[in-house]
This record gives structure tokens, sequence and C-alpha cells, in this order.
């Protein structure tokens, strides 16, 4: 007697309300979706890049006509505001867009310069699609996420297997059904859904290449599943963001954006302010103007909120773990504290006076608590920012000397005089360094993560310094010798 796998279910985590059901797909169903994915990769890729670009930027269009459907799909699945909604799925088509436009002038095959050891011959390149991409996405941002993977792979020519997060599933179907309805001849992007387990599969399906956004502690386990077979693998994982605000910022804007930029959907935000290094000179003018703003904040399930509930109830406990701990090592709060912990929702909280070694300021809290730290010199904020395991983002904010200071923070991405600005330049690359993963997803270098590069050189007169032969004479020997001796052999002036 065979027992059906039972669906998963995906509620909304303010409510509990059913949001839809999904078939959970095992190891089998993984592979067959990877086999699918293979054929329908050949043919995508056959397409070229007009032919992609016109049917991705279908889907742009498709997509930006149901915006407020999506979000409220975002709304019902995440919990977050619907206008935080809109927001991510907004960032999500521009990614749709720079990715089809910008595929061929980066990804095309070209002419590089000859070098003077292989001076006979043309030297081409080009990127080839790998074939079939795996992408595990997450759920606190599960548009915008995936999005930054399947996009840049689809338009460099692979198919995409979509493992979206088990609290999310509904949205990543509406992506795979979306698509469909711009590209119906065959599954170029599928969906498969389910746990750990069916991510673990994806990892062992022979996906050509694999794209994971989560935790750092899940990430390492993709990548060890990964190096079975050798896949290659891009990873973006945990983050503990600090903002730098030097004596001359525009407290102001700065304390606006250093709330946003922690508290938005309730700071489940992998790019999140979650310390903030202030100069001592302005520190209390700072934490007043954070204080006052954060308090205006409401919390509830409701539009018109300002925080949506915890999406994963498991971080519930990593929140309030956090608080506690930083209390107990004599931190203050400023605004809220542990009684701010009212499952499904948390409450902001701005604390000071938490120790360096707190897991406050050590672990990725992943909810909505702030800690600001007054500093003596950017030196010393600098120190701090970096004395971290991460280094995803962060956020500078200055007058004189600004971007210097950007320059020195041990992140893969910086906004200056603004936060998360990075999230919607989806002409620069995302990711991170450290224990925040490595790769990069969106702009160019988002597209050549998913092309393989291929050089080709081509013999166009015989060579004029034969050294690839065993028929070379002393004589050609020593003309090599002369030759190099005569280019290479000065030392710099």
């Amino acid at each position: 007697m065979t027992i059906a796998t039972p669906p998963l279910v995906s509620t909304n985590p303010a409510s509990g309300e059913e949001v839809g059901r999904f078939p959970v797909a095992d190891r089998a169903a993984v592979d067959a979706a990877v086999a699918r994915a293979r054929e329908a990769g050949h043919w995508w890729a056959g397409l070229g890049f007009a032919e992609r670009r016109r049917r991705l930027l279908g889907w742009r269009a498709l997509v930006t006509g149901r915006m407020t459907d999506v979000a409220e799909l975002l709304h019902a699945e995440t919990g977050k505001p619907v206008a935080e909604a809109v927001v991510e799925t907004a960032a999500a088509i521009s990614d749709i867009d720079w990715a089809a436009r910008h595929a061929r002038r980066v990804l095309r095959p070209r002419r590089v310069r000859r070098v003077l050891a292989v001076a006979e011959a043309a030297a081409h390149l080009e990127y080839r699609p790998y074939g079939v991409v795996g992408v595990i996405g997450p759920w606190n941002y599960p548009v915008l996420t995936p999005i930054g993977s399947i996009a840049y792979a689809l338009a460099a020519g692979n198919a995409v297997v979509h493992k979206p997060s088990e609290l999310t599933p509904a949205v990543g179907q509406w992506l795979a059904d979306t698509f469909a309805e711009l590209v119906p001849e065959h599954p170029v992007l599928q969906v498969v859904h389910g746990d750990g387990e069916t991510g673990a599969a994806l990892c062992l399906a022979g996906v050509d290449k694999l794209s994971f956004t989560g935790s750092t502690a899940t990430a390492k386990r993709v990548m060890a599943a990964c190096a079975q077979t050798l896949t290659p693998v891009v990873l973006e994982a945990g983050g503990k963001d600090a903002m730098i605000v030097a004596a001359d910022a525009d407290l102001d804007a700065a304390a606006q954006a250093c709330v946003w930029g922690a508290l938005t959907n309730a700071g489940q935000t992998c790019v999140g302010i979650e310390r903030a290094y202030v100069a001592a000179g302005v520190y209390d003018a700072f934490l007043e103007r954070v204080v006052e703003r954060a308090g205006r904040l409401t919390v509830g399930a409701g539009d018109g909120a300002d925080l949506g509930p915890i999406t994963l109830p498991g971080q519930i406990d990593v929140i309030r773990r956090h608080l506690d701990d930083a209390l107990a090592r004599g931190a203050r709060p400023v605004l809220g504290g542990p009684d701010t912990v009212r499952p499904p929702f948390v409450y902001p909280t701005i604390l000071v006076d938490v120790p360096p070694d707190a897991l406050a300021m050590r672990e990725e809290t992943f909810g909505p608590t702030l800690a600001v730290t007054p500093v003596d010199s950017m030196d010393e904020a600098l120190r701090l920012a970096n004395d971290s395991p991460y280094g995803l983002g962060g956020a500078v904010y200055a007058g004189r000397g600004a971007v210097a200071l950007a320059r020195r923070l041990r992140a893969g991405m910086v906004s200056v005089n603004d936060v998360l600005s990075f999230a919607g330049m989806t002409s620069l690359p995302w990711g991170g360094v450290g224990d925040s993963g490595f790769g990069r997803l969106r702009g160019a270098d988002g597209l050549r993560e998913f092309g393989q590069a291929k050089s080709i050189v081509v013999r166009q007169f015989p060579s004029l310094l034969p050294s690839r032969t065993f028929d070379r004479t002393e004589r050609d020997v020593a003309r090599i010798v002369k030759t190099y001796r005569l280019l290479f052999g000065r030392p710099p002036r």
C-alpha cells in the first residue's frame, strides 16, 4: 500500500488562514523536473539573445500589469504590508528588464586582443549557457531575491528549476505560471515544492549550477551537497549590516534611513541595518531622532501597518534570545524591550550600551531590533563595523570623506548617504564576503555568473616565434629569448 505524501500547505503567518496547497516534490519528481529542463534548455538557448529578450520583456510587462495581484499574494504568505510587497515587486521587475536588455551586450561572442606569445592567432571569447540552473529561494523576499537569479539565468540561455521556500510556495508557483504564459512551448522555468529535503534533492539532481539564498548554516550544507558532484554554486548567505554616521552627517536623513533600513519588513532583511556606529558628538541627537521615528511605527496584520508579523515562527525565539542576552550583559532598551515579543509580532526595539560580544552584535537577529553605539572616531567605527564574520551590505552617512569610508567598510555593497539603495541598482553586482557568501547576482557580473566562459583561438598564419613544436631550432629558441628580453627585460621606471 502506497501512502500519499501530504501536500505542502501555505498559511498566512498572522492569521493562520490557508493560502494554498501544493504537491511536495520527492527525489524522483525533482530528477524528472531537471530532465525536462535539460531538453527545454536546449530549445531556449537556441532561440538566441533577441528572441529571449522579447520573451523576457513580455514577462516583465505581464508582471507589471499584475503587480497588485502578486503584492496581495506576498502579503498573504509573508504577512508583509502590501506597500512593502509592491516595492519588492517593482525591484524584481527592474531585474527582469535589465537582464533582458543587457544579456547580448555582456555575453555575446567577441574578439579579444592578441598576445605576443600567440601573435599568429585571433582570440575569441563567448559565454555558453550552463544548461540547467537550480535556484533555491528564501521566504523573506520571495519575488525579488529569486528573480535576481532566475531572470539572469534565463537571459543567459539557461533553463531554471526553482525551489521556493516552503513558507512561500504560492509566490514561487505564481512566478512559474506567469512565465509559462509567455513561454508555453517548453518548461523553461519550473517550480518544485518542499522543505529542505526537496532542496537537497535539487542539489543532487544534476543541475549544472545552483544559486542559493538563505542562512549561512544552510548555505554550508548546500555547498557540501553540491561538492559531491562538483556543481558550482552562488551563495548569498546571512548578514549583520552596519551603518556608520559621521559628525557632519545630515542627522534627519540618517535617522530616517536607519529606521527604515533596520525595521523594513519587520527586520527580516538580509541587508537590513542591525548595528549603527555614530560619532559621539552627534550620538544623542541621532538616537533621539531614531527613537522618535521608530516609536511612531505601527505593527499588525492590516494593510495600514508599517510592520507585519514574523514570517518564520522559529525566528521569534532567536529574536527573544538575542534581546535577553543583550540585557543580561548590560544593554538598555531606549525603545521596546523583551515585552515587545508578542507572537506572531515583534515590536521595534532600540538598544544602547550593547557589548560587542553580545549575540545581538555578533549573530544575525533578523528582527525589528537595532543596536546604536557611540564612537570617538571613524577609525573606531570601521573597526567595530568590520569586526564581524559577515560582510554583505552596509551604509555610510557623512559629508566629507563618505566614499572613502565606504571603501573601507568590509562589505560587498555599501550605500552612501542612503540605505539599501544597492538593492535597486540592477546594473551593479549583488553579493557579499566572508560568511555572507560568494559569487555575484545582478548586473554584468550576475549575467556572467550564469554563462560559462569559452575561449576559442584561431590560427591565421605561421608562428613568428615557433614554441609549440618539436621542430623548433636553436635559432628559433635564441630568437624567442632575444624578443622577450627586448620587450619585457627592462625594469619599470
